[in-house]
């Protein structure tokens, strides 16, 4: 069978041996076949002959020729056996389901049935020619020895006794039998006037179908007669086709009736008459005998066959695809001259005229990749093969290929195909058509489109692992001047290209984008290309711009790749980047800071002070100090929060910290002052005392003792009462008191503000008499008015407290009370404290007297020591030592 396409257009050619192609289809409805033109041996037998009939079976084909020869062929058209029987057309070929009889009748009346790997053999001659012949489908089984012929009459043969053969008349006076088709027990035939079908098991004849247009010859326009299974017969004649089922009739309507029936489900006409039918899934195949009027002659001539696939419906049909063939010899053809085989099992469908013999088949995913292709419709193309790899022949997914290709030998020699393997990929090596896979031909059609970007994506998804084509693809984007287009998607792992690829597309890059490069270096490994082919790059280009802040950046990063930390950490502090803190710790580069600390505390101090003071064991403080020395403000933030971490650590370096903060941080002078307990306060003092820092010098004199100076301080260098006030509270002495009112007696506002505070820790009288006559005092009423509202208040506090106090007293007395009063259990194992011996008596008819103290001490009233005349009171022994209270209280036993 060769690969001649018989559905795409051509022209009308004086020679009808290379009709070859048809019309093409510019619908975009994809073809639900595929035809290819029976060749090899085929092709011989129809240059000298004419194909009159052919049967199809799984195994081979059986054609009959006009010259009265049958040949036997394999699938591809091979010749495989040839038969002469007769001098004149075969009219009909039958085999078995076997493959291992065949019946043949010819036009002279001759028919033979014979074995074709038997010597089992039948001969008859007729009167008449025979136009059709059939075997029982199960002849091969000796039960079955059965076989028809149709002439005249439809006779059917059966071999008996002593092997002969008795013929048996079916069926005769309906004129010529046309066309037989047997499938198991029912034999179906046509004749001038209808389809009948005949039961074998009944021998009864069950239904006869009307042919429905009788205006055409029934020897022009035959009858098409198709089995879909044992009980479903499809009939086709003129543009009339009929499914009729065969069907088990009810017990109770049988009557003299036969036992089954037919039922036509499906009936419709065609545009056209009919030469062949055969069924697929549950449609139908339809070849049409076409005619039209010629645009040149305005005659009626033949016109190429039609292959149409319908959807049977009830009353009409939905037509599904329509294929015009183009048949060698198909302007000379009548409708007669066209047969329809099929093989079942592979649904193969055989289009048979006199010149040509056309296969048609199903297309499969390799033939729906193609249309694909073929309609430039890449990307379904490639989802149809990615989805349908394991079932697809023609087109693999271009990975699988060269996953093969690139496999070491000695691998390969391991396998038990180790010859197959190695021949394959020795021959994919040497192949260079796998760039016209579906895959490389989306990129290249999409390259040719302009989508640049979309072809480098999909690269990733095509290309896979295979680093040939990988580079050959970069280098064809290189070639068209886009490199940055399939720049972010190289591979990056697995694979890895060659580094003069990714250099090739990083010097790209640093030709005409700086930002472009900068990022390519930032998300591509370093150990992709050669390091120092780029740095040296970077640098001829900072030659030419030394302050592009761009490259710089690049080139630290190139550094840091390079473990040239040193170099990438002056870079960064050269442009002050946010990652050289990052930098320093990520790669321990504290060594390489020591003398670059006043940088990086100009660059974020914050950031530098918490790096320096969370790693004190690789930069000392003494260290930071000493470099900080020329520069006392980042100094102060340096030792201002190692205070702050820990009040003890920087202690030697305090006395300097109170320059630090007078001169830099004043308003956290005083908390230093308050917090260091290492602070000289004499040179503290005489730092505030320079600066006039009045708040700082009230708190260094209070704190060295001199309470009255800070006070003295306050009321004259601040003139606030209310810090005095405050103060001489903080003191809570009475002298420090006497001061400030004899300070304040002769200035009214320091009156009003005593009188407001004073209450709580002075007596106001003390103020009040102190003042002199005819004195104005802003606010007095309103001062004296709160010290009577705050005497008052103190007043109320202090019966709330009683009144609370007394509560208190009397709920606990009543509590002590009760349980002084509730019983204590005495048995046999308490004991005399006294005398140690068991405090009741073993007889117990005996009197005696036992003493148990609230405490649960427990003695014999012998045992104690007799009370003083003062007092009749006792108390426990054991706990009057101790304390004399509630637990010493007596209570007495008798019996």
């Amino acid at each position: 069978m060769n690969g001649e396409d018989c559905h795409e257009s051509e022209e009308t050619r004086s020679n009808e041996e290379s009709t070859d192609e048809s019309e093409e289809d510019e619908s975009e409805e994809e073809p639900k076949l595929k035809y290819e033109r029976l060749s090899n041996g085929m092709t011989e037998i129809l240059q000298k002959d004419a194909a009159s009939c052919m049967t199809v079976h799984e195994k081979f084909l059986a054609l009959g020729t006009h010259y009265g020869k049958v040949y036997l062929l394999d699938v591809q058209g091979n010749i495989t056996q040839k038969f002469d029987v007769s001098p004149v057309k075969i009219n009909q070929i039958s085999l078995d389901e076997s493959g291992e009889h065949m019946g043949v009748c010819s036009e002279d009346g001759k028919v033979q049935v014979f074995g074709l790997y038997s010597a089992e053999e039948f001969h008859e001659m007729f009167d008449c020619p025979i136009k059709i012949v059939a075997v029982h489908p199960h002849f091969v089984r000796s039960h079955f020895k059965q076989f028809v012929t149709g002439g005249k009459k439809l006779l059917l043969y059966e071999r008996g006794w002593m092997n002969r053969w008795k013929p048996s008349v079916l069926h005769e006076g309906e004129g010529n039998i046309r066309n037989v088709k047997w499938r198991g027990h029912l034999i179906a035939w046509a004749n001038n006037m209808g389809v009948k079908i005949l039961d074998m098991i009944s021998k009864q004849r069950i239904t006869n179908v009307p042919r429905d247009d009788i205006s055409l010859r029934p020897d022009m326009y035959p009858c098409s007669l198709c089995w879909k299974d044992n009980l479903t017969l499809i009939i086709g004649w003129g543009n009339s086709v009929k499914i009729c089922s065969v069907k088990e009739r009810h017990a109770s309507e049988m009557r003299d009736l036969p036992n089954r029936y037919v039922e036509i489900v499906f009936q419709f006409d065609t545009e056209f008459y009919i030469s062949g039918l055969a069924p697929i899934c549950d449609q139908l195949v339809i070849l049409s005998y076409v005619k039209e009027i010629s645009e040149k002659t305005e005659v009626e001539c033949c016109a190429r066959p039609r292959l149409d696939i319908v959807q049977p419906l009830p009353e009409s049909c939905e037509e599904i695809s329509s294929d015009a063939l183009t048949v060698r010899g198909f302007q000379e053809n009548e409708c007669r001259d066209y047969h329809l085989e099929y093989s079942e099992g592979e649904s193969l469908f055989y289009i048979i005229s006199p010149r040509d013999v056309v296969v048609a088949k199903e297309r499969d995913q390799d033939d729906h990749i193609d249309w694909l292709l073929e309609k430039k419709k890449y990307e379904e193309a490639l989802m149809a093969a990615e989805i349908s790899q394991k079932t697809i022949k023609k087109h693999k997914i271009l990975i699988d290929q060269l996953k093969l290709l690139h496999t070491p030998v000695h691998i390969l020699l391991g396998s038990v195909l180790s010859f197959i393997l190695i021949k394959k990929m020795l021959c994919l090596r040497r192949c260079q058509c796998l760039f016209f896979d579906i895959g490389l031909a989306y990129i290249n059609h999409l390259v040719e489109k302009g989508e640049y970007d979309l072809a480098a994506r999909k690269c990733q998804k095509i290309l896979g692992k295979n680093t040939e084509l990988w580079e050959f693809e970069v280098y064809k984007f290189k070639e068209i001047g886009q490199l940055k287009a399939i720049s972010r998607y190289l591979p990056r792992r697995d694979p890895v290209l060659k580094p003069l690829i990714y250099e090739m597309v990083l010097h790209e890059f640093l030709e005409s984008d700086y930002e472009g490069f900068a990022t390519l270096i930032k998300e591509w490994p370093g150990d992709l290309y050669n390091n120092t082919i780029i740095v040296q790059a970077v640098v001829d280009h900072l030659k030419k711009d030394p302050q592009n802040r761009t490259l710089l950046q690049t080139l630290a990063e190139l550094y840091t790749y390079d473990q040239r930390y040193g170099r990438a950490l002056e870079i960064y502090l050269t442009l002050r980047h946010k990652d050289v803190f990052q930098l320093i710790h990520k790669h321990n580069l504290f060594s390489s800071i020591r003398d670059k600390i006043v940088l990086l505390m100009d660059f974020d101090s914050e950031k530098a002070v918490d790096m320096l003071l969370d790693n004190e064991d690789k930069i000392s403080i003494d260290r930071v100090v000493e470099e900080l020395e020329n520069r006392p403000e980042l100094q102060h933030v340096y030792l201002h929060k190692l205070f702050k971490r820990d009040h003890h650590k920087g202690q030697r370096y305090h006395e300097k910290q109170i320059s630090l903060y007078a001169e830099y941080d004043r308003p956290n002078l005083l908390p230093f002052l308050r917090d260091s307990t290492h602070c000289p306060l004499e040179k503290a003092l005489e730092i505030c005392q320079q600066r006039n820092f009045v708040e700082e010098t009230v708190y260094l004199l209070s704190r060295m003792g001199n309470s009255r100076s800070a006070l003295k301080m306050i009321m004259e260098e601040l003139q606030d009462v209310d810090k005095a006030i405050e103060f001489a509270k903080e003191q809570d002495d009475g002298e420090l008191w006497e001061d400030l009112i004899l300070y304040s007696i002769d200035k009214p506002p320091f009156i009003t503000g005593l009188l407001n505070n004073i209450g709580t820790h002075v007596d106001p009288i003390l103020l009040i008499h102190r003042i002199k006559e005819g004195m104005e005092i802003p606010n007095l009423r309103d001062s004296l008015v709160k010290i009577l509202q705050d005497y008052n208040l103190q007043i109320l506090l202090r019966e709330g407290c009683k009144k609370i106090l007394v509560a208190d007293s009397l709920s606990l007395l009543k509590k002590m009370h009760r349980t002084q009063m509730k019983g204590v259990l005495v048995d046999e194992e308490n004991i005399c404290e006294s005398c140690l011996s068991p405090i009741l008596p073993s007889d117990a008819s005996k009197s005696f007297n036992v003493v148990v103290f609230h405490c649960r001490h427990m003695f014999h009233k012998e045992c104690l020591p007799v009370p003083n005349t003062v007092s009749s009171v006792q108390f426990c022994n054991i706990c009057s030592a101790k304390h004399r209270g509630p637990g010493s209280a007596i209570l007495e036993m008798k019996k």
